[in-house]
């Protein structure tokens, strides 16, 4: 299914509370009490399809990047939050109980306690559900613990507006919207036992092991991974996963690095992955043998579906070097004949990650690679500073470069404005990959 088309069946099903509420055909109030409730069915639509944007589902994500899914659940929850804001507000209607002749409740607003406390629990809940997300680097809890009560509150905010609307809602008291609403909290729930319960089920079938640890360069570690069970594990290469170290299966210790290896070397995995003062500052003192669990793949940085590309451009920014290096291997592996371009920024030269492997690969496979830093050391003759305008201008500024396939992975300035620039010299949109996981 193309992006346009998931964009497509998203704003199906969440207008699709109001064409239940229209085909209804009861009589209409003023305007402003059809507004609130309007904003009332969509705002709880759009908080049950959130649970579908979760970013661990391969069929949306292989499409438009785990980081995209994640950023719309962000921005969708917010605009989820201002319509259940402005929900109650905006009734004219008088709040007491409706007349018994009024059986559509045409001239009045239930308020009675029964249908209301579990939309005002989940009102409040809202708010705190999308606040602690924005804020959350302020909040200084453990990412684990967040994660715990981000779900614990989720399923509350889904419960109690479903509960709110079948027991208040002037629209689905009747059957056909009260089926949506629950087969929308059905799916809601059944999307956290995908995540939770199903997928850790998986994992369960390809157990992996620390073969090796070693230092890939500064701060920066090679985790090499061998399979523990029956079954190839198959990713394409510039793909990631959800690695849970040393822990349970179920635990919500999981953390995403890109692979580094590639399909056609064999069955192990590789990962480089910098210290980033979480789990990561005790990867040095892993044991081999300890128990790896694998999520995925996940991740769209691959060849799939740009093949009949000329050339293939890698622009990496220190540890996104990972997803590239795995990509050049895979290359390298299949005899792709393809030109191709590695530009390679890091601050100093202690942080290139597998440069002997890199010029290797220079001469074996003819990728023109280019390392470019920002604190050179004397005697430096490469290019200096950042992985500017210039510089790709200086690379891809020629004709035959706009049909090439570019990569980008690394900081989100860098990926931000190689992509800018990537687009004034003409290279259609379509034609850059990458994966920015920062929203805020």
């Amino acid at each position: 299914m193309p992006a346009a088309a998931l964009i497509l069946l998203y704003l199906a099903l969440a207008l699709a509370p109001l064409g239940f509420a229209w085909a209804q055909g009861l009589a209409p109030r003023s305007p402003w009490d059809e507004l609130a409730s309007g904003l009332g069915l969509v705002a709880l639509a759009m908080i049950l399809l959130e649970f579908l944007q979760l970013g661990r589902f391969r069929a949306t994500t292989a499409r438009v990047g785990s980081d995209v899914v994640m950023r719309a659940h962000q921005l969708l929850a917010r605009v989820a939050l201002g319509a259940a804001l402005l929900h109650p507000f905006l009734y004219t209607a008088p709040m007491k109980d409706a007349p018994v002749w009024d059986t559509t409740r045409q001239t009045a607003i239930d308020t009675s306690w029964h249908g209301l406390w579990p939309g005002i629990a989940a009102w409040l809940l809202l708010g705190a559900l999308v606040a602690s997300g924005i804020g959350r680097d302020a909040l200084g809890i453990r990412y684990q613990t967040w994660r715990a009560l981000h779900g614990l509150g989720a399923v509350l905010v889904a419960g109690g507006g479903t509960l709110h609307a079948l027991r208040a809602g002037r629209y689905s008291a009747d059957p056909a919207l009260a089926s949506l609403w629950l087969a929308f909290l059905a799916l809601a729930i059944g999307a956290l036992l995908w995540v939770y319960v199903i997928s850790p089920l998986k994992q369960l079938r390809h157990p992996f092991r620390v073969a090796a640890v070693t230092r890939a360069a500064e701060r920066t570690w090679r985790l090499n991974l061998a399979p523990d069970g029956p079954g190839p594990f198959r990713y394409r290469a510039g793909q990631f996963a959800w690695l849970t170290i040393g822990h349970p299966v179920w635990s919500l210790n999981d953390n995403p690095f890109s692979i580094a290896s590639a399909p056609a070397q064999g069955e192990g995995l590789e990962f480089i992955i910098k210290e980033l003062g979480d789990s990561t500052s005790r990867l040095g003192s892993l044991r081999p043998g300890t128990r790896v669990w694998v999520d995925g793949p996940h991740g769209h940085l691959t060849f799939e579906g740009h093949q009949e590309a000329p050339g293939v451009a890698l622009i990496a920014g220190g540890v996104g070097i990972a997803p590239l290096l795995g990509l050049l291997r895979e290359m390298a592996a299949t005899d792709d004949p393809r030109p191709t371009t590695l530009l390679y920024g890091n601050r100093v030269q202690e942080q290139i990650v597998a440069g002997e492997e890199l010029e290797t690969l220079a001469q074996t496979h003819g990728t023109q690679i280019t390392h470019v830093l920002s604190e050179p050391p004397n005697g430096w003759t490469g290019p200096t500073g950042q992985i500017d305008a210039p510089l790709l201008r200086a690379h891809f500024g020629r004709p035959e470069h706009r049909d090439w396939l570019y990569v980008l992975c690394g900081p989100p300035a860098m990926i931000e404005a190689v992509e800018g620039t990537l687009i004034e010299l003409g290279v259609p949109a379509s034609n850059i990959l990458s994966e920015l996981f920062r929203y805020d």
